[in-house]
């Protein structure tokens, strides 16, 4: 049997991709959801912002940290 892939240079470039999977799929869920519940409830939109704007922060924490982790460990 043949070799039917070949890895070159660093494993760490996966990690940069799959990085930004999960927190964008977050997002996308926090600000769709978001959304619906400001079209049922209006009146609760300061409450229901600030809760998106929360859960975006932490996501987007989760994604930098993602792409800053292969350059601090050197992978």
């Amino acid at each position: 049997m043949g070799i039917l892939a070949e890895l070159t240079g660093s494993i760490g470039s996966i990690g940069f991709g799959l990085a930004a999977i999960g927190p964008g799929v977050g997002i996308g869920i926090i600000f769709g959801n978001g959304v619906q519940a400001i079209a049922r409830q209006p009146e609760a939109y300061g409450v229901i912002r600030q809760n998106m704007i929360l859960g975006f922060a932490l996501a987007e924490a989760l994604a930098l940290i993602g792409f800053v982790a292969p350059f601090v460990f050197g992978t």
